[in-house]
């Protein structure tokens, strides 16, 4: 077991995200569905390296985060997997996106789905969760769910559309 410097709660949570790469690779898991090392580290914002996206996976993954299983359409492949520790990091990136949309110039594209989560609040947080765990974990939703994650990434592709409209009209 790794020493910890304290036993705050704020503490050892930086110690497991306080690097400048782990929640962004939970991010792109969780809202861009990416679930392979060759999907995470070619569709990155931020343009991890790959060392540093390998070093993370296997981090998060020891650590509980993530799991990792054999894709079954590709043998040289594996899946990663969001576990519930990690789903349940959903209120944090709707507050840490929040945050960021008042106090920092973001883009309107990437800002769209913070937005979305604000809005939405605990129940919106409540049923990304439930639709997080069913694609992850396989736990089944309730019947007639909407998905949660269709809406941010339609949402998304909207506003990049109305952004590379901009781009071409300046």
């Amino acid at each position: 077991m790794t020493a910890r410097r304290s036993g705050c709660p704020i503490n050892l949570s930086l110690e497991i995200f306080g690097d400048k790469w782990s929640l962004l690779v939970l991010r792109d898991i969780m809202f861009g569905n990416r679930r392979h090392f060759g999907e995470l580290l070619a569709n990155s914002d931020e343009g991890i390296a790959s060392n540093i996206l390998a070093n993370r996976l296997a981090r998060l993954v020891d650590l509980g985060m993530l799991s990792r299983s054999a894709d079954p359409t590709h043998k040289q492949k594996v899946i990663y997997s969001l576990t519930e520790p990690s789903i349940q990091l959903v209120p944090v990136f709707a507050h840490l996106g929040a945050w960021g949309r008042r106090h920092l110039p973001v883009a309107p594209e990437l800002a769209i789905r913070a937005e979305l989560l604000e809005d939405g609040g605990p129940a919106l947080w409540d049923a990304f969760m439930d639709e997080l765990r069913e694609l992850h974990l396989g736990t089944p939703q309730a019947a007639g769910s909407s998905s949660v994650l269709a809406g941010l990434t339609e949402a998304y592709l909207r506003e990049s559309e109305k952004s590379a409209s901009r781009h071409i009209l300046a």
